[in-house]
C-alpha cells in the first residue's frame, strides 16, 4: 500500500473517532465562566419567570409557589449515560444532608429535557433508583413548547439528533426565596459541600 493511501487512511479513521466522540462527549455541553476564576460558579441576580409544569405524580407545577423556599434546579433526562446519573446522585446526597440538618426550606428541582420519553411514571422510576424522598424533590416533565420556555429561562440549550439522541447544556442553578437565581453551576464538576454552603448562605440573608 502506498505512503498516501495510508494516510488517507489514518486521515478517515481519525475523523471516525472524531465523529464517535462528538456524538458522546458532547451529549452535555457545560457554559464556561466568562472569568478564569470562576470555574463551575458563578454568582448571578437573575429573575426566574414563572412557569407551570407536571410533577412525577401528575400533579401540576407553579414555580410562583416555591416563594419562601430556596431552590436547587437542573436538567436532566431519564435514558441520559453519563452526566444526569452524577448530576442526580449528587441532589440525592445534598437531599440527605438536608434531611439530615432537618431542613425544612428547601425544594430540588430536575426538570427534564426530553419530554417525549420522560412521562411522569417514567420519572417516578427513575426517581425511585435514587431514593428520591418525593416532599421536597420533584421531577417535573410537560409539553415540549413548555418545556422550552423554562429551558430559555435558565440559558439551557437542548437539541434533539435525527437519532434521537438528546444533547442538553449541563446547568444547576440556586434560587433564593424571592425566586431569584442567585448561583449557576457548569458542568458535573460542582461539589455537594460548596452547595450546601451556598444554600447556608442564602438561608443567613
Amino acid at each position: 500500500m502506498s505512503s498516501k493511501s495510508n494516510l488517507s487512511g489514518i486521515v478517515f479513521v481519525a475523523l471516525a473517532v472524531v465523529s464517535l466522540l462528538s456524538s458522546v462527549a458532547w451529549s452535555h455541553i457545560p457554559i464556561p465562566p466568562k472569568e478564569p476564576s470562576e470555574v463551575g460558579r458563578r454568582v448571578v441576580k437573575t429573575a426566574v419567570p414563572d412557569f407551570k409544569l407536571s410533577d412525577q405524580d401528575g400533579n401540576t407545577f407553579r414555580f410562583a409557589t416555591t416563594r419562601g423556599k430556596l431552590v436547587l434546579v437542573t436538567f436532566i433526562f431519564t435514558t441520559c449515560p453519563d452526566v444526569c446519573p452524577l448530576l442526580t446522585a449528587k441532589f440525592a446526597a445534598i437531599q440527605r444532608t438536608l434531611d439530615e440538618k432537618k431542613a425544612k426550606d428547601f425544594l430540588l428541582l430536575s426538570i427534564t429535557t426530553d419530554p417525549e420519553r420522560d412521562n411522569g411514571a417514567t420519572l417516578k422510576d427513575y426517581a425511585g433508583r435514587f431514593k428520591a424522598d418525593l416532599k421536597n424533590w420533584l421531577f417535573l416533565t410537560g409539553s415540549r413548547q413548555d418545556l422550552a420556555k423554562v429551558w430559555k429561562a435558565f440559558g439551557v440549550n437542548v437539541t434533539k439528533t435525527d437519532s434521537g439522541d438528546v444533547q442538553h447544556t449541563s446547568f444547576t442553578g440556586l434560587i433564593d426565596r424571592q425566586g431569584i437565581r442567585r448561583v449557576d453551576y457548569y458542568g458535573d464538576k460542582w461539589r455537594e459541600p460548596e452547595v450546601l454552603k451556598d444554600i447556608q448562605w442564602l438561608r443567613a440573608q
